[in-house]
């Protein structure tokens, strides 16, 4: 069998047109439609760009769209804007000044409703304490919070008067907190006294405490959100509570005058290894990225309740949480806790009491919420939603249709995302009135989006031929930097092919144009030299119907250079069997190929995963070859789980 033929193996026949009622409706109602814009945004990107960003609020207009010179883009040259002002202000004196701007759920049942005005003056307020810190434009300010309000509040306070926000996943240890300060020299760090997860409290202050015992660097202030009344040390002169320091400052604060390419924040990434990236995102190009993504992508109207299930500390959190839809004046709702806390329907209740209409979860998500059962859906009162996101990862088909049906009801489309912290926005998605969907397939690029799929020589391939995904033009919403180290920005994004941007995933193009993105790069294993991506290989065993969630990495192999080695985890009341072992070896044989076939499987009850729910494959492949964990694991949601991965027999 060719490698081609491999990595086309699962040809998606099953076509899902976008209905003509919500067609008629939507923002882009037609296929025809989409092609002249995207085709206007490729060959005209300043009239295009130029008028997106005109229905933002710019406080000094911009002399120039694009100054590009590979690898540095700058967008809205001279331009002035704030973000704050974009997401807040512009709203009042509007219908919207009384409408509900956030929803907010605490794990415990707390509810909370702040309207665009009562929101605006929280952040003004909030601005005014970082003002009494003596934070100034251009000073960098941790946030290391719980998801509530107040982490939001920080977030556009920060914007308002100019100092880059760098948040911190409140899941994350002391040493990664001190590392972010050390890379970013933070000024300020905003936390809480801690936050729940899963009935448990999060000892947040402590972890600060920790990550600046020894040597306080930068800090000058901690300021500190009373969330769950435990007790913490509070140090004289460096920690602050944040109910204290608001009731000393007033509402009024006017949004700064900033520069398009001010820094508005910096997102680290993890990885495996060495220093986290910093990835650094300005402010006027960004913005018109969320604000258009999210406009078009999730159709947004002003009746919609729109709920991403992002931690506030991932990029999507910042993009499609807060940025994007409060820039849109929509209603966005944030929930604290856990999706199985008191129990697995948690995330449906809140949809029925809430009537949500636009769902945005991640496809770990989805795999965790069919493992435990449909009966903690059918429950629920569902028929608010009118469109559901994916985002995080690629989708298998059939996790898609299990979306579609059970959750979707048959009725509501799917905008499947493909993005990166690095692109500050969506690149690869659906339109929803426009662009008929492919269970599994991100589909077709974003407006000023030029992706292609390259062999190692950067050389466009054909259809159903794997390859790198790369982006051949600047957009809005993409990194300017890497914090401190322009030298690492070059070499990790822009070194292969000269002036392309290489996101790190292997993909393929189907006849339609449609991509399929396979994963990262260094995922994709080399089978007695065949390319074989593993989420395909994933795809197949979920497809079987005993199977929940798969993952699949690479074991050194001397004779066919990797073998082929299968983590699954069964529904619910499914037994492990050498039998069933079988079976899912034969499924993939048949569904791939004899090259394909796994070499071992191994039954689990549960992945390791990320406090945000991304599977940890790096963790998996030092079990598959027998090896000692090494490498960061502060990020791991429960440790007990590699333990009971080791043996194959398991």
């Amino acid at each position: 069998m060719s490698s081609k033929n491999i990595e086309s193996h699962l040809v998606e026949k099953r076509v899902f047109k976008p209905s003509k009622q919500f067609s008629k409706k939507a923002r882009i109602g037609s296929m025809s439609a989409y092609k002249k814009l995207w085709e206007e945004s490729i060959k005209r990107p300043d009239k295009f760009w130029a008028r997106e960003a005109a229905e933002l609020c710019w406080q000094e207009p911009w002399k120039k769209v694009l100054e590009w010179k590979a690898p540095f883009a700058k967008w809205f040259i001279k331009g002035k804007i704030n973000v704050s002002e974009n997401c807040l202000d512009r709203h009042l004196g509007t219908a919207r000044q009384n409408k509900a701007a956030l929803l907010w759920e605490g794990e415990l049942g707390e509810k909370r409703t702040l309207t665009y005005q009562q929101l605006h003056r929280e952040v003004c307020r909030f601005a005014n304490v970082l003002k009494e810190h003596s934070v100034k434009k251009g000073d960098r300010v941790i946030i290391y919070m719980p998801m509530v309000p107040e982490a939001a509040i920080a977030m556009l306070a920060c914007a308002r008067i100019g100092a880059t926000h760098s948040v911190v996943f409140g899941g994350f240890s002391a040493e990664a907190i001190r590392d972010r300060i050390s890379d970013s020299q933070a000024v300020v760090v905003v936390t809480a006294d801690g936050g729940y997860r899963r009935g448990s409290v999060v000892g947040l202050k402590k972890n600060v405490d920790d990550a600046i015992k020894d040597d306080a660097q930068t800090i000058r202030s901690v300021i500190v959100f009373q969330r769950t009344n435990q007790p913490v040390s509070m140090t004289e002169g460096r920690d602050y509570w944040w109910h204290q320091e608001v009731a000393k400052v007033n509402a009024d604060c006017p949004p700064a005058a900033l520069d398009s390419e001010h820094p508005l924040f910096i997102l680290y990434t993890s990885g495996s290894t060495g220093k986290p990236k910093g990835i650094l995102h300005s402010t006027g190009g960004y913005l018109v990225g969320a604000y258009t993504t999210s406009k078009y992508i999730f159709d947004l109207r002003d009746e919609d309740v729109y709920w991403c299930t992002a931690d506030i500390g991932w990029v999507t959190g910042h993009s499609y949480m807060i940025y994007g839809p409060l820039a849109n004046g929509a209603t966005s709702l944030m929930y604290e806790g856990a999706p199985n806390f008191p129990e697995n329907d948690r995330f449906w209740k809140i949809i029925e009491e809430y009537r949500v209409t636009i769902f945005y979860t991640a496809p770990t998500a989805i795999r965790s919420f069919i493992k435990w059962g449909d009966h903690w859906v059918t429950k629920h009162d569902l028929s608010s939603l009118r469109l559901l996101g994916s985002v995080g990862e690629p989708i298998n088909p059939e996790a898609w249709m299990w979306y579609h049906n059970t959750i979707g009801g048959g009725r509501c489309p799917i905008v499947d995302t493909w993005w990166q912290t690095e692109t500050g926005g969506i690149m690869i998605s659906p339109l929803p009135g426009a662009i008929p969907t492919k269970p599994g397939s991100a589909t077709l690029p974003f407006f000023g989006v030029d992706a292609a799929i390259v062999d190692d020589n950067g050389k466009e391939v054909g259809p159903n031929v794997g390859g790198k995904l790369v982006i051949r033009k600047p957009w809005p919403s993409m990194l300017r930097n890497i914090h401190g180290d322009t030298a690492r920005y070059k070499e990790a994004y822009w070194s292969e092919f000269k002036g392309v941007y290489l996101a790190g995933d292997g993909a393929r193009r189907d006849k339609d144009g449609y991509f399929w993105i396979v994963g990262r790069i260094d995922d994709v294993l080399n089978v007695a030299g065949h390319r074989i991506g593993t989420s395909e290989v994933e795809s197949a065993l979920v497809s079987h119907p005993v199977v929940a969630e798969a993952a699949v990495v690479g074991r050194p192999d001397e004779l066919k250079g990797q073998a082929v080695v299968c983590f699954v985890t069964l529904k619910e009341d499914v037994t492990a069997t050498d039998q069933l072992r079988d079976d899912l070896k034969k499924h993939v044989r048949h569904v791939i190929g004899p090259v394909a076939t796994p070499d071992d499987i191994r039954f689990a009850e549960a992945l390791p995963k990320t406090r945000s729910g991304k599977i940890m494959r790096r963790l998996l492949k030092q079990v598959a070859s027998g090896g000692a964990i090494t490498g960061d694991t502060t990020t791991l949601e429960d440790l007990s789980i590699l333990s009971k991965l080791g043996s194959s027999e398991d």
